[in-house]
């Protein structure tokens, strides 16, 4: 196999898309003189940008997609597609009904995509490349890139922009940067633990995220830029913290491929499938914390963090800063 042409299908989201680069790092490695494509939503595209493995990004806007004419657009964007050159190999990474349409737009072409494939994918992939589903997804993908002979000879690589500072002001000594808040349900901590954590450490604190909780009785050393920062200058906060602590999200995986400094939050979620891929970052769930991919941490219980639990995370993270 020698493509001259690659098309990887990714298009979301925040935290799957950082879990891919390492796989697209190794399709690089095993063919560099392919030109590789990526198909990406349009919010997410930053992520990509001056990517050293990709030579193209092939935006996805699936917003416009939605409603009653949704459908209508998309096929109207799906035979604009076919005018392009054609890939002479598709991976498939997403599993989803959408990313099997647009594979099938290219007839003939090898598409290798994964068992653990949705919404009926699978009938659209030519090679299907079994995985374990309890595995975590960062190892899920680079077995589909391996299926096509792309592997890498060492650890990860997570090839991401260094991103924008935030204008305004922003803590002139060392500060940890908290993500209290995600849109999976029940991964939140409650204001009052916000507030409670902020309080504990007794360094400057920036809080970012989205979310439309208000925030009250914060310490005058907190910094609260939420709703207020875009994906490159949440990178840049990333890169630029001491200490990073986030609930189970997207960004929680953005900080683990640029920083080992990171407490990942976990309530209900599997921290071995779905927690910080990266030695050295630590995990908290049902009041205990793990190194990350400790297989002990799969079957911890499910306890939603108190304004107590909250306050034991700043001051563990406070004794992580002393050392």
């Amino acid at each position: 196999m020698n493509p001259a042409r690659i098309l990887v299908l990714k298009p979301s989201s925040l935290g799957d898309i950082v879990h891919t680069l390492p796989s697209v790092a190794g399709l690089r490695a095993k063919f560099p003189a392919a030109h590789l494509t990526w198909m990406v939503n349009p919010e997410w595209a930053p992520l990509l940008e001056s990517n050293p493995h990709i030579d193209e990004t092939l935006l996805f806007p699936r917003a416009d997609f939605r409603g009653p004419a949704g459908w209508l657009r998309f096929h109207r964007w799906r035979k604009e597609l076919k005018k392009q050159p054609a890939p002479d190999l598709i991976l498939d990474f997403q599993g989803l009904l959408r990313t099997a349409l647009v594979a099938r737009a290219f007839r003939g072409v090898p598409v290798y995509g994964l068992s653990d494939a949705r919404e009926g994918a699978r009938l659209a992939h030519t090679h299907t490349v079994p995985v374990d589903e309890k595995a975590h997804a960062v190892e899920r993908y680079l077995a589909l890139a391996a299926a096509v002979g792309a592997t890498l000879p060492g650890p990860p690589v997570f090839d991401l922009p260094q991103g924008d500072r935030p204008a305004g002001h922003l803590p002139g000594e060392p500060f940890v940067l908290f993500h209290p808040f995600s849109r999976g349900k029940g991964k939140s901590l409650s204001p009052d633990a916000v507030a409670a954590f902020c309080r504990a450490l007794d360094c400057p604190v920036v809080v970012v995220g989205r979310t439309d909780e208000s925030l009250r009785d914060l310490p005058a050393k907190t910094t609260s830029l939420l709703n207020k920062t875009s994906l490159s200058e949440l990178l840049w906060l990333l890169r630029h913290a001491a200490f990073v602590v986030s609930v189970d999200s997207g960004p929680m995986h953005l900080a683990a491929a640029v920083t080992d400094q990171l407490l990942a939050i976990h309530t209900w979620s599997d921290p071995c499938r779905v927690g910080p891929y990266r030695p050295g970052a630590h995990v908290w769930k049902a009041r205990n914390f793990f190194s990350a991919l400790d297989p002990v941490s799969s079957s911890a219980p499910s306890i939603a963090p108190s304004v107590n639990d909250a306050e034991t995370m700043a001051r563990w993270v406070r004794q992580k800063l002393l050392v």
